[in-house]
């Protein structure tokens, strides 16, 4: 069916487009329909079998090069490493397994929204039928507590109101009528006379007709965009896997190197191709997935105590690079509750409801709030519409108990409200007669109301004007007193000459502790913006409450959005702090337009229609505690608390992950440079080949295995949200490390040569005992130095990392025990050292702590390695 604009075709035009009529369809024509559209249901996408699942997750560079290594030590004789390897690529796997079938449930969670049953008319008479056999025509009858099954223009309404929080992101169940709408474009959440597939009734009763079913409707379109939309590579993925493709063609090129060079001297071919080999296992950090998997859940079990849920493991870590947070408003900012915020009479304005007093004027407001209004009681406490269980609480905190005010004034009659009138009316029996409590919108109450009291109704007026474009929703309350109870008991009988009692104005209040959050935000170089369905004005107070944007940032909503090209969005998108009345589409917009300018974007939400942008943005974080099911499906990450001041915690522990793992990276990867230097420069020097292959995987196993591992309790940095993010393209090596690499690895091989040498030039037998002791304690005293990036180790402490210290000890213990063992000595090819040559080995291995420790007090200084 080609594109309509429903909402601008009155109910006859409607049913005439559509050929139908207010009976609704035949049967004979509903089946032909049914076979024209096909049924009422989200179209399921091709899902990818289980093994197609599992094989892609071996096609990662660094999977690749760890079974290649995993080959290589089985070849050497190395089984027990290839165990270990295949073990972590195992893990792996299976983690990224679970992963990729968590993400298909989200399509899946999409389609059980859709609604069960549908009462509607068919030949003039009412059925009930599936809502998967309705078809475009079909007149469907709907009241409160029904999820509505399809898109419909709605044809007559009667007090309707919808919750469609979780479709277009408006906080507050929305009024609706049946009356054909102006000519514009209309975003859904102002489509005032239709309602959508999913949404619930909360209140009225109405008939629409459906023009839209299955992947037409607005929720359908949204199961495209998710179906459609790929994720993207976390920068902690794309460091990965740039890293090991650089590392494969360095290994290939080093060994090779070494094995010509080997042969060009005489060496042995067999001894030269095993030490190629062992060099080339040596080289590989196969502890790393290790490492990082081992963070990040220790990363993730550190958020769950912050009220953070981690779906997405490599999530953790992802937040530390997020350069710009698109949040939601309802909920997450603020506390997803109306509150009275300011009460307004005719001469003053006040904070609050004041407390019971002898006042007759402010009494009367009292009692008005809180007994005109259907808050009842549910579960032991009071529930309703959220903007009068506002004034409930706030007439309840002033002292006016309802339960007690009925009693004396017990409820004679209701006018309830309507989209017409925009007001409500509550009769009350008092001593002296009858008394009417109004409340409504304030240019229909105070057009009703008698100048009195120094009231003047235009004056009036233009404060709830003001208010509302400060964002507050404004009420009127007003009041009458009759001798009897009118007969009959009408809006024309009751609400005319009453006497005006104030204007309360209500918001969303902020939570308390995000203007704090924001601002740690902006601190630590990330940008904060707000993207809602809920009204321009509302969203801009509430973000200048709470920084996020001043008069030197735009706002922009989802019209005039929709007027920008892609380019000239991509141009003014960093300028802009806030999004009012968006589609889901748009919200993918934004997030894309972002990530075109090179931001790494989280991107924060709730409800259905923000599963697309959540799946498309670097992260997803939706909310735990009113989140719908898609939402979370969609997301890395759950708020079980809603609060967008968990995200700030949860950057922090992402930085502070990605630190450590690039510790360990540097560590290890200085560690194997010093190795290869030692193999590589020490031929050119007229000495033998220093190290046997066993020694090579020895030191490999012990340095990198839990020495690495303790890298992942390493304390955060100082001043870790003082920073700018890491830019997502940015090396892993960048700020130093590879220059870092280098000269600690040129500085080992050197050491380790020059005790080589001095215990060749004593004649001393065990001279290879005494280099492969120097490599291996150099690498100790390295992992301790290199604890902290730019703070002393005697700063940090040695105690401020127990796992370090013990698996430094341990290590260091177990080569003590290679060297000394009679048992070991014969497997290792290891002579027992003297005291004095073992005590010159410490003293040369220490020299890297000395010298690592000097490069870091040129970096405290700003004399080397400077940031940006």
């Amino acid at each position: 069916m080609a594109p309509v604009n429903w909402h601008n075709l009155t109910p006859d035009e409607a049913l005439q487009q559509l050929h139908s009529s207010a009976a609704g369809l035949t049967a004979t024509e509903a089946q032909k329909r049914l076979a024209d559209y096909g049924p009422n249901t989200l179209p399921e996408a091709k899902r990818r079998t289980l093994p197609a699942i599992v094989l892609a997750q071996f096609s990662n560079v660094m999977i690749i090069v760890l079974l290649a290594a995993a080959l290589l030590s089985g070849f050497i004789g190395e089984p027990q490493d290839t165990i270990a390897i295949i073990v972590i690529i195992l893990l792996n796997a299976i983690v990224g397994t679970v992963q990729e079938l968590r993400a298909e449930r989200a399509i899946s969670t999409l389609r059980e929204m859709a609604a069960p049953d549908a009462r509607l008319l068919r030949d003039g008479k009412v059925i009930t039928l599936p809502a998967a056999g309705l078809v475009p025509g079909d007149v469907v009858l709907l009241e409160a507590g029904n999820i509505v099954p399809a898109d419909l223009r709605l044809l007559q309404s009667e007090a309707m109101q919808l919750d469609e929080s979780a479709l277009t992101g408006e906080s507050i169940p929305v009024h609706k009528q049946h009356t054909a709408l102006g000519k514009a474009a209309h975003t859904p959440a102002d489509r005032h006379n239709m309602v959508f597939k999913s949404s619930l009734m909360t209140r009225g009763r109405g008939q629409g007709v459906v023009v839209a079913t299955g992947s037409d409707t607005e929720i359908g379109r949204i199961a495209g965009l998710l179906r459609d939309e790929t994720g993207v590579m976390t920068p902690l993925q794309i460091r990965l896997d740039r890293f090991s493709r650089h590392l494969a063609l360095a290994i290939l090129a080093i060994c090779a190197l070494v094995f010509v060079v080997g042969l060009l001297r005489g060496e042995d071919v067999v001894l030269m191709f095993l030490t190629a080999i062992s060099l080339a296992v040596a080289a590989i950090p196969e502890a790393l997935p290790a490492v990082v998997t081992i963070s990040l859940a220790l990363g993730a079990r550190k958020l769950i105590r912050h009220q953070a849920l981690v779906r997405n493991l490599p999530a953790v870590e992802t937040l530390g690079s997020v350069t710009y947070i698109c949040t939601d408003k309802t909920g997450t900012l603020t506390q997803n509750h109306m509150s009275v915020d300011l009460v307004v009479t005719a001469t003053t304005q006040y904070n609050t409801l004041q407390a019971a007093s002898a006042d007759s004027q402010w009494r009367a407001l009292g009692q008005a709030m809180a007994l005109n209004n259907d808050v009842a009681e549910k579960d032991g406490a009071p529930a309703g519409e959220p903007t009068e269980l506002a004034l409930f609480e706030a007439a309840l905190k002033a002292g006016y108990d309802r339960e007690s005010l009925e009693k004396a004034m017990p409820r004679l009659g209701i006018i309830a409200f309507d989209s017409t009138r925009k007001q409500m009316a509550t009769l009350h029996r008092t001593r002296s007669g009858v008394v009417a409590y109004i409340k409504g919108a304030p240019e229909r109450v105070l057009a009703q109301c008698s100048n009195n009291n120094g009231f003047d109704a235009g004056e009036m007026l233009a404060t709830a004007e003001k208010l509302a474009r400060e964002g507050y929703r404004v009420l009127a309350f007003a009041t009458r007193e009759f001798s009897a109870l009118p007969d009959p008991v009408t809006s024309e009988a009751v609400e005319q000459q009453l006497t005006f009692l104030a204007l309360v104005a209500l918001i969303d209040p902020p939570r308390p502790e995000v203007e704090q959050a924001v601002a740690d935000c902006l601190t630590a170089g990330i940008t904060p913006v707000m993207i809602t369905g809920d009204h321009p004005a509302t969203a801009m107070t509430i973000a200048r409450r709470m920084g996020i944007t001043d008069d030197r940032h735009a706002l922009i909503t989802g019209d005039a959005l929709a007027k920008l090209s892609d380019e000239k969005f991509a141009r003014i998108v960093e300028s802009i702090r806030v999004y009012a009345r968006v589609t889901p589409e748009q919200k993918l917009r934004i997030v894309k337009a972002l990530q075109v300018n090179g931001e790494f974007v989280a991107m924060t939400g709730d409800g259905v229609n923000d599963a697309p942008a959540l799946k498309r943005a670097g992260i997803g974080v939706s909310m735990g505690k009113h989140g719908t099911d898609v939402a979370r499906e969609a997301s890395d990450m759950v708020l079980l608390d809603d609060n967008f001041a968990t995200i700030v915690t949860a950057v922090k522990s992402g930085r502070h992950i990605f630190d450590n793992i690039r510790k360990f990276i540097k560590d290890t990867m200085s560690s194997n440079s010093g190795e290869i230097w030692t193999l590589f420069l020490a031929p050119f020097f007229g000495l033998p080949i220093p190290l046997l292959p066993i020694h090579i995987l020895w030191i490999n196993l012990v340095t990198d295995g839990l020495p690495g591992l303790a890298f992942t309790a390493e304390p955060a940095e100082q001043g870790i949200m003082q920073r700018s993010p890491r830019p997502p393209k940015e090396n892993i090596f960048a700020h130093g490390m590879w220059q870092h690499i280098i000269w600690v690895g040129l500085f080992v091989g050197g050491i380790s040569i020059a005790s080589q040498a001095w215990a060749i030039s004593r004649g001393a037998e065990y001279w290879q005992t005494v280099v492969f002791t120097v490599l291996t304690v150099s690498q100790l005293f390295h992992s301790l130095s290199v604890r902290s990036e730019t703070r002393s180790l005697f700063s940090i402490g040695l105690f401020s990392n127990l796992p370090m210290l013990g698996a430094v000890l341990l290590t260091l213990i177990l080569q003590l025990a290679v060297i000394y063992l009679p048992a070991l000595n014969s497997i290792f090819h290891t002579q027992p050292l003297p005291l004095f040559d073992l005590a010159v080995c410490m003293i040369l291995s220490s020299l890297v702590l000395v010298f690592v420790e000097f490069e870091k007090w040129l970096i405290r200084r700003g004399v080397i390695y400077k940031e940006g």
